[in-house]
């Protein structure tokens, strides 16, 4: 599954109810539904979340806690080195909770690969 993203650049948008301003995303309805899409194509290079997605369901901050979890997994070779996001959700608790848990994943990772040494 890694290395399907190298082949396709595709963008998720996840929501419940809204549809996005432009047609070139995919458009997943459910953590469950993302995930399955992920595993169809891989990890797409840009997400768009909404935080709250129906009554009793995981939301969008499930989700991005799954995408750390399973980019930490593969050692950060999960996440797309050209991964990101916006969250679109009009819930500011829940649209902090997601910005927060990303931002802070992507700098560290983006930190410990710039430790790496480079070999030629």
């Amino acid at each position: 599954m890694l290395n399907k993203r190298d082949n396709i650049m595709w963008k998720m948008f996840i929501d419940d109810e809204r549809m996005p301003s432009k047609s070139d995303f995919i458009i997943v309805r459910s953590v469950n539904e993302a995930q399955e899409k992920i595993s169809q194509l891989g990890v797409p290079n840009f997400i768009s979340f909404d935080h709250d997605l129906g009554d009793n369901v995981p939301t969008g901050a499930d989700l991005a806690k799954w995408l750390v979890e399973k980019d930490l997994d593969h050692n950060g070779d999960f996440l797309p080195k050209d991964f990101s996001f916006y969250v679109h959700s009009q819930n500011p608790i829940g649209k902090g909770n997601i910005e927060g848990l990303l931002n802070q994943y992507l700098e560290v990772k983006n930190k410990e690969v710039s430790k790496k040494p480079k070999f030629k």
